[in-house]
């Protein structure tokens, strides 16, 4: 009997400490997690005091023809840097100085529909970050600290993502709900402060609408969409949604039916918008005249510095249409071609009275960027900016003719 209760008695001290020892090693795992978690959380919220970026250099006005009192279109070309994205009331500021200066001029009234560039809105991503995000040599560097910063959350958003380009459409869906609100509350705060239509640029956001007068993110795929203020603040229901991403965009953003344009009652006119490469299709001019358009818009953004006087390589994302030559391949600089392509060859066939394609420019991590802006009367002159205009901040504007030229 001793025998036999002596070997359970030994083997449970053993298995007694050997528990203790397994308990002790859990509990020290586990204060190590803890503490890791500890350390990540305060990292993620520490350093996030951005210091005030350098002015913009010296902003420049260009004004086209007169005043007939039937409005303006007031194209906005801003000068952006990765730490106006700091907060929503930094960006809105940023913005807000470009409409003060308008005003200062005499060219902000009640007819006046204000133009932002495309993509304006989509580095609202960066929204509330630490500043080294800011700082960052280049924008997959300052994604990587934002996915870093928000683990949990990025891994949620990677899971929904089917995307070619899945950790770029994670953080854009990871961030949806914070950009759609920061875009819906500064724009919709300039145009009430202004008393003027604005057409926001664009930002990317999954299946966006608009419910209960405010912008808001879906759950599906990604779009490069463009909002409306109305001069009291309030948002149109409709959105304007690219049609024809290039090739780049299209790893992450869905293409959306042309078919869909809307037009939009403003003070100065009917008002169209077309997304950039939306306006190198002549189907969308054909389906704006026959809605009646005043005015036609186009935000837009050019990546790569210096494009603009590069050969030009045709068309992306989609082929060509049938009236391009394709000898003008290679032939013509991308300027060239955005000259006789884009806003400023294809207006005549709008219908509308007056135009203007607008471009964003700045120092936006290592994107790049290049572009002319560039406004269109109804008799199909164009008018872009020229000197310092071209890559520093820039107003243009365009009052609209009382009634179309002969």
């Amino acid at each position: 009997m001793r025998g036999s209760l002596s070997c359970p008695l030994r083997c449970g001290d053993g298995g007694s400490a050997a528990g203790r020892r397994a308990v002790k090693a859990l509990r020290g795992l586990g204060v190590a997690a803890l503490l890791l978690v500890l350390a990540h959380a305060v990292w993620s919220r520490s350093g996030r005091s951005v210091p005030e970026g350098p002015p913009d250099p010296g902003l420049e006005v260009a004004l086209a023809w007169r005043d007939e009192g039937a409005g303006n279109l007031l194209a906005v070309q801003p000068y952006m840097v990765p730490a106006d994205y700091a907060s929503q009331e930094r960006f809105q500021a940023k913005l807000d100085a470009y409409l003060a200066a308008a005003a200062s001029r005499g060219l902000l009234n009640e007819k006046t529909v204000a133009v932002f560039p495309e993509y304006l809105g989509t580095w609202l991503a960066a929204l509330g970050e630490k500043a080294s995000v800011y700082r960052s040599g280049s924008v997959h560097a300052a994604l990587r600290l934002v996915a870093f910063t928000h683990p949990l959350a990025f891994a949620r958003a990677l899971l929904t993502s089917g995307e070619r380009d899945r950790a770029k459409a994670a953080l854009f869906r990871m961030k949806a709900a914070t950009m759609a609100g920061a875009y819906q509350d500064a724009f919709a705060r300039l145009a009430a402060r202004w008393r003027i239509t604005i057409v926001a640029g664009s930002i990317v956001l999954p299946s966006p609408r608009v419910e209960a007068g405010r912008l808001v993110a879906g759950d599906g795929s990604l779009e490069n969409v463009s909002a409306i203020f109305r001069p009291d603040g309030g948002v149109e229901d409709a959105l304007v949604r690219k049609a024809y991403p290039i090739e780049e965009e299209k790893a992450f953003l869905v293409a959306c039916p042309l078919s869909g344009l809307p037009v939009f009652a403003t003070p100065a006119g009917r008002l169209g918008v077309l997304i950039c490469a939306d306006s190198w299709y002549p189907e969308a001019y054909r389906l704006l005249r026959a809605k009646k358009i005043d005015l036609l818009v186009v935000p837009s953004y050019a990546a790569d510095d210096d494009c603009w006087n590069r050969p030009w390589r045709g068309y992306d994302g989609a082929p060509a249409p049938s009236d391009v030559d394709p000898a003008d391949v290679g032939r013509l600089t991308e300027g060239g071609a955005w000259s006789r392509y884009a806003l400023a060859g294809r207006f005549a066939s709008s219908g509308a009275r007056a135009g203007v394609n607008v471009f964003l420019r700045g120092e936006l991590w290592d994107l790049g960027d290049d572009g002319r802006s560039v406004l269109v009367s109804a008799e199909g002159e164009a008018k872009a900016t020229e000197g310092s205009r071209r890559d520093g901040p820039a107003i243009l504007n365009q009052w609209v003719p009382a009634r179309p030229r002969p």
